[in-house]
Formats: C-alpha cells, sequence, structure tokens
C-alpha cells in the first residue's frame, strides 16, 4: 500500500517554514500586547486597531478600517459596537453612501490613543533591543517586501501555481 508521502527532503518542518514562523512572531506580539490594552483600558486588540487606525488617519469609515487593520469586517463591526458602547467612537452619516457611515474618536478615544501609543513604542523598542540599526534596516525591508509580495498572493494564489 502506497502512502504518497513525499521524501525525507520534502517534508515540511513546521517550525522553519516563513509563514508560521511570521504568524508565531504574531501572535506573541498580540498576546503581549493584549495584555496591556486590556490591564490598563479594558480593551482588546480590534478595538485598539480600531482606535489605532482612527487616530492615524483620523475619520474614517469600517471598510477603510478593515482594509487599513487587514480585519475582517464582522471583527470590525464588533469592535466599533463596543467601542460606541463606551464612548470612545461616535459615527456619524455617509451622505454619498448612506449603507455606511465614518467614525471618529470622542475626546475619551483620543485620550486612549494618546495614552497607548508611547505604550506600544516603547514595547517595539524593548522587542528590538540589541538590534543594530542597520540589522532593523535590512529587516525593515524585507519584511516590506515579504507584506507586498503576501498582499499579492493572498488576491491571487492559486494552489497550480508554483
Amino acid at each position: 500500500m502506497s502512502t504518497n508521502l513525499p521524501s525525507t527532503q520534502d517534508l515540511l518542518h513546521l517550525e522553519l517554514f516563513l509563514p508560521y514562523r511570521l504568524n508565531v512572531v504574531g501572535s506573541f506580539a498580540s498576546r503581549a500586547l493584549g495584555r496591556i490594552y486590556d490591564e490598563r483600558f479594558g480593551i482588546g486588540i480590534p478595538e485598539w486597531r480600531v482606535i489605532a487606525q482612527l487616530g492615524e488617519f483620523g475619520r474614517l469609515t469600517s471598510r477603510d478600517i478593515g482594509e487599513l487593520s487587514q480585519m475582517h469586517k464582522t471583527k470590525v463591526s464588533r469592535a466599533v459596537t463596543e467601542l460606541e458602547k463606551r464612548g470612545f467612537i461616535t459615527r456619524s452619516e455617509n451622505r454619498q453612501d448612506r449603507r455606511e457611515s465614518f467614525i471618529a474618536l470622542t475626546a475619551p478615544g483620543a485620550r486612549i490613543y494618546a495614552e497607548i501609543v508611547p505604550l506600544a513604542l516603547a514595547f517595539q523598542a524593548r522587542w528590538t533591543e540589541g538590534l543594530a540599526p542597520e540589522e532593523l534596516r535590512v529587516f525593515e525591508r524585507v519584511l516590506s517586501i515579504l507584506t507586498e509580495r503576501g498582499r499579492h498572493l493572498a488576491g491571487t494564489y492559486h494552489e497550480n501555481e508554483r
């Protein structure tokens, strides 16, 4: 009975597989940052991503937030609903497309953004501590290339492409 398993040299070693490793690194970052957001501000990662996008770009639609943060529309919707209930954001009508509304930070939402940004930047500094500036520049360049390539593959990848 043949199992059609790949030869030993063709096995996938998950711990060395780049997409898996990137996911693990992202998971560590999310968990560590999520603890900060939850303990200090009582918000989760999706809520923080909404606040961060609004803090950086100003008034946006849910669709904009989803595209910028790579979050599914249902996750964005839940986060927006929770933040609106807590008074951190407001919604206003989009007169050109009544199916969606514009979302903006309220004063309390802007205060949370202003408090979290230094914590997030300090976390980033601690995480990259010990890396030489040139190593960081190379890493950021490679990460940008991988991000752009991933964006392309996510939209066009088919199993038979090689």
